[in-house]
């Protein structure tokens, strides 16, 4: 029998990337929409902002119960599942009249579709398919999540500005279906699906023992354990600050913080869409790091310059766009999720392989936590303040802060084991 040049992992990377980078679209929106929800309807930007804030949540709780029941009834049929879901709730959104509308729309609906997929996808599949070149293959998914999310704000802002906002809801709503027939035509579950091991696996490879829980049982039992262990709250502590400082404040923020300057909004999304473009770089070289260096120290480095940028941006906020407003799109945008590859690898050492997905869905969990307190606390310093600085700069300090405490992690455990 002729092997193919091509392993079928590759494949499987490959209709992963191309969903997540079309879904992830749908968390890009609500960032969009702030503004536009705030002329059409007269709200506050505290109440829209408590949506995006439950949005935020769900997408990160849902995580580790999706993770296990990926491991108890496949990717495929929770992600099909989920991108219906999304789809359902966009769709619903067109006919919101009052703020607790938009909560049960995107803040319900669409969060739990969305974090039905999300990052613990991307997890699930390199752990199922590689032995070899997972930390590359994390980089990239990953890359593909958080730069799809930027990548479509300047097309979402101007179908906003040009249709209306109701346009970037029927838009979300059409691109979820669409993606539907990929997954069902194309994904595979598992190598052994096809008779095979995965990429870079010895000839004596064994995978690991599915557990006999339930998914919810499975999902608890793993956070009781994992609860056990010093690393694991590390781990979950270190990606409650991830989440607070992209997804939730500069993710959900930066777009309104720039127009407070006097930045027109489709520019603002422009920028971020920049950060989306050298994200995809940062979070691939990261990847590439973590096949070869200590991930803590990774994280230290990553958490660290993270938090210098956070403490200059409200001094290089103008109407326009100036050298230095570049070099701060350009630098976060390198950082912007290049702490994922590291933090998915320590996953590994809490529990065991067998349980990386759930941990890391926890450990996710975490980081939307974090991503919904600075969605929804960010909008209440903005509206008690005047500004976003006071915002920037709490989230700086933390990320300063973080990076001393990454150190601690996995002190015990040789770094051979946890790059297994």
């Amino acid at each position: 029998m002729v092997k193919s040049k091509i392993h079928p992992g590759w494949i499987a990377v490959a209709v992963t990337f191309v969903t997540l980078i079309a879904t992830a679209g749908f968390r890009s929106a609500p960032s969009v929409l702030i503004i536009p929800l705030e002329d059409a309807f007269g709200w506050s930007r505290t109440d829209i902002s408590l949506a995006i804030a439950i949005n935020v949540l769900l997408f990160g709780l849902v995580a580790p119960f999706a993770a296990a029941l990926m491991e108890k009834f496949g990717i495929r049929k929770v992600v099909m599942s989920a991108l219906t879901t999304v789809s359902i709730g966009a769709f619903l959104t067109i006919f919101i009249q009052a703020p607790w509308q938009l909560i049960a729309t995107w803040g319900v609906i669409v969060g739990i579709g969305t974090g039905s997929m999300a990052l613990v996808f991307a997890a699930t599949v390199a752990n199922r398919w590689f032995v070899k070149k997972r930390g590359i293959v994390i980089g990239l998914l990953t890359a593909a999540s958080a730069t799809g999310q930027l990548i479509f704000l300047p097309g979402l802002s101007h179908l906003a500005i040009t249709y209306g906002w109701k346009s970037v809801s029927i838009a979300v709503a059409s691109f979820s279906l669409a993606v539907v027939p990929i997954i069902f035509l194309f994904l595979r579950e598992k190598p052994s699906d096809l008779g095979l091991l995965p990429y870079g696996a010895p000839d004596d490879w064994q995978p690991p023992v599915p557990s006999e829980l339930s998914a919810g049982a499975l999902a608890i039992d793993t956070l009781k354990q994992g609860a056990k262990k010093k690393d694991f709250w590390y781990l979950f502590g270190s990606f409650f600050v991830c989440g607070l400082s992209t997804s939730g404040l500069i993710g959900t923020h930066f777009i309104p913080a720039a127009h407070d300057h006097g930045m027109p909004t489709t520019l603002a999304a422009s920028l971020l869409a920049m950060v989306g473009v050298f994200d995809v770089i940062g979070t691939l070289f990261s990847g590439w790091l973590t096949d070869r260096y200590d991930p803590r120290k990774l994280l230290f480095f990553y958490y660290g310059l993270r938090g210098l940028s956070l403490f200059l941006l409200p001094s290089i906020l103008f109407s326009s766009i100036q050298a230095s407003t570049l070099v701060f799109v350009i630098f976060y945008g390198l950082d912007w999720v290049a702490t994922v590859p590291p933090t998915i690898m320590l996953c590994r050492s809490v529990l065991g392989p067998q349980r990386a997905s759930v941990v890391y869905g926890w450990v996710f969990a975490a980081h939307q936590i974090g991503g919904a307190t600075a969605a929804f606390g960010a909008a209440i310093l903005r509206v008690k303040l005047g500004d976003y600085a006071a915002a920037f700069y709490i989230s700086g300090l933390m990320c300063i802060i973080t990076a001393y405490f990454v150190l601690q992690i996995a002190k015990n455990v040789p770094d051979s084991e946890m790059r297994k």
